[in-house]
């Protein structure tokens, strides 16, 4: 279905050398393909795959007209007048051409997935799912840890609070009282150490994924290539040098629209001043897409492109408690218990027979499905001992808040009193 979604399109003239001149149409790109389609005949002129590209430059025809020529198997394509710029579409059709050559989904690696047994395809779920919850361990982690910095500030709060009451005790005796001088004796000694546990949590934050992307910012001719950095706090966007051009806070981020599979954009809101927007293209960003959902579940907004790509995505989730688990469980039975029947054979024909030894697993793959099972329920024990644990903290969190609002409000009255 991701091969049909088109990526981007741009208006451009295409040189066909069988009639010797320019037609005008429009340039497209899709996640395995390119096509030219010419505007009056709507014909389409070229169609090729992305991986039989041998090279994509930037050329002069005529020595005058700054043109794109794309090298496919010993074919010269010429293409010129490209809008918004030249360098645009350089930089989109480089990006995905060689995330392609590097993607284990080239032209040789789909044949090859058509041969794929069940049990490669179940330990390939499987493995996504681990990936899945691991990112979701992640979050869960550096939640708990905001939980344990809340805690730490508000004992910080409830000791200031006690040197706050010992100073209104002094200050509220009269002057005759002997024993003042001791009450400015106040545990002052366990300040330091504060600031610099919270630095060590934020140096020890992890990265979710990382992808290469490609950036636009504020007009559609400022494009250029740079990476994507997912954190459990945030997102963080650098230039292809790793300098950092942009980081989002998560309570920064206001609104992100996925517009295709393939396409979103981040925007943080102000008052009285520009927002701050960034529209990023991935031939990654389907792996991120999932993370983003994950982190900002309630400020993220699927536009109709990318609907059809949520519900194909989504699908296989909602069946995956049911089939997939059921088909694990039965087809490791079926490999332990070769010599149990799987159903009836009586008037079984060839071709049903056939089908029922292809989805037949090795014993390799049972054991290796075995293990992804065994790491999948160790990461769910520890998932639901983390969530114990954090609502343990929330109900403490919420216990030190009352008691910090009732001593907030009894020493402000003592010290109105005062004044």
């Amino acid at each position: 279905m991701n091969e049909d979604i088109r990526i981007h399109s741009w208006p451009c003239s295409y040189y066909l050398d069988t009639n010797k001149q320019w037609v005008s149409g429009r340039l497209s790109l899709t996640p395995v393909a390119i096509k030219f389609t010419a505007d009056k005949t709507g014909e389409v002129l070229v169609n090729f795959h992305l991986s039989s590209i041998s090279e994509i430059k930037k050329e002069s025809s005529h020595l005058i007209f700054s043109s794109l020529t794309i090298l496919e198997k010993n074919t010269k394509h010429w293409f010129s007048s490209l809008q918004p710029s030249r360098n645009v579409v350089f930089n989109i059709l480089e990006h995905f051409w060689r995330e392609q050559l590097l993607s284990s989904q080239g032209a040789g690696a789909e044949a090859a997935a058509l041969q794929t047994t069940k049990g490669k395809e179940l330990t390939g779920l499987l493995t996504g799912s681990q990936k899945r919850l691991e990112d979701t361990a992640k979050v869960l982690h550096y939640q708990g840890e905001q939980f344990d910095n809340i805690m730490r500030g508000l004992n910080k709060i409830e000791g200031d609070m006690d040197v706050a009451d010992r100073l209104l005790t002094e200050l509220e005796s009269p002057s005759w009282w002997p024993f003042s001088s001791k009450l400015w004796k106040a545990p002052l000694e366990t300040k330091p150490k504060e600031t610099a546990v919270v630095s060590d949590l934020k140096n020890q934050e992890g990265i979710l994924i990382r992808i290469p992307v490609i950036i636009t910012h504020r007009t559609d001719s400022n494009v250029k290539p740079g990476k994507l950095t997912l954190f459990a706090s945030g997102l963080e966007i650098s230039d292809c040098n790793s300098q950092v051009i942009h980081r989002f806070e998560s309570k920064d981020v206001d609104d992100i629209k996925v517009h295709t599979p393939y396409e979103i954009s981040v925007r943080q809101r102000f008052i009285g001043k520009p927002d701050t927007s960034y529209r990023l293209l991935s031939a990654k960003m389907p792996e991120a897409i999932p993370v983003l959902e994950m982190q900002f579940s309630k400020k993220i907004q699927f536009l109709e492109d990318a609907l059809g790509f949520v519900g194909a995505r989504k699908s296989p989730q909602v069946d995956f408690g049911t089939s997939i688990w059921q088909a694990a469980t039965g087809l490791l039975g079926g490999v332990v218990q070769p010599s149990s029947p799987v159903g009836g054979r009586e008037g079984m024909d060839d071709d049903q027979v056939q089908l029922q030894k292809q989805e037949k697993i090795s014993q390799e793959e049972a054991k290796e499905l075995k293990q992804i099972l065994k790491k999948l329920k160790s990461l769910a024990l520890e998932t639901e001992a983390e969530l114990e644990r954090q609502d343990e903290a929330l109900d403490s969190i919420t216990t030190s808040v009352d008691r910090a609002t009732l001593n907030i409000d009894k020493q402000n009255r003592r010290i109105k009193k005062l004044t």
